[in-house]
């Protein structure tokens, strides 16, 4: 069943990569202009020791970048949960803080911070930390009040309906919000090594298309959304092992 539903896309893929392939190959498209899939997968295997380190500073932005997201973002959505009045305080901020371009702050970080990993880490939690946190908090309100009196009913403590009953109704929607985050955050990681950065798959695109090197850009954007492909799918399993009833319900 999970293979015949990979099978359609894989086919539509590669229909599109030969069609690519042969249109370059007949019109003679210039490399730097646009390079075949073929052009692609040869600047990858050339170039694939070196472009191991900058995955590598990438994925390192990342891990911490989402880690102190899901911090910040469940921390966040517990406290505007536990004081109404904080969260008709706080969550219009979540709100209007996304009308502000995360590319823009970038510059302000590298003067702040430096070129060090701190900005793009920075980059990374801001990117992140929106889904989580709305997603956590619908999450953690979503809760049948019926659900909550019948456990008071029983005796239980704040702390008792917290584990046995808030907790696991907001699990799927911080999951819905950490494949999001997920998503975005191998890109955030990349915009702020556009800014400035002396490692990782941002600075690898900026200086291949410096020196016209279209295919090394091409087959650093593969990557990247392979690697996000991945995190998704990452969040994915993890989800199902911490929620199997929940997919067992489906």
């Amino acid at each position: 069943m999970q293979a015949a539903r990979l099978f359609l896309p894989a086919a539509v893929l590669l229909t599109l990569a030969i069609l690519w392939e042969l249109v370059v190959w007949g019109l003679e498209v210039p490399k730097w202009i646009v390079p075949s899939p073929s052009a692609i997968w040869l600047a990858f295997w050339e170039m694939r020791a070196l472009l191991g380190l900058h995955v590598a500073q990438t994925m390192l932005e990342v891990a911490i970048g989402i880690g102190i997201a899901v911090a910040a973002g469940v921390s966040v959505a517990a406290a505007i949960n536990f004081s109404p009045l904080l969260q008709r305080a706080v969550y219009p901020l979540l709100v209007i803080s996304q009308t502000v371009p995360i590319l823009a702050l970038a510059p302000l970080l590298i003067i702040w911070f430096g070129f060090g990993i701190a900005p793009k880490v920075i980059v990374v939690t801001l990117f992140c930390f929106f889904p989580i946190a709305v997603n956590t908090s619908d999450g953690l309100t979503s809760t049948e009040p019926d659900l909550i009196d019948l456990f008071r009913s029983m005796g239980a403590t704040w702390l008792q309906i917290w584990r046995k009953v808030r907790l696991p109704a907001a699990l799927p929607y911080f999951f819905s919000g950490l494949k999001i985050a997920a998503t975005y955050s191998v890109t955030g990681a990349i915009v702020g090594e556009w800014v400035g950065a002396k490692q990782g798959l941002g600075i690898y695109m900026l200086r291949s298309s410096a020196a016209f090197k279209t295919a090394q850009v091409f087959s650093a954007i593969v990557i990247t959304s392979l690697l996000s492909i991945m995190l998704f799918l990452a969040v994915f399993a993890l989800e199902r092992g911490m929620m199997p009833w929940h997919f067992d319900e489906r």
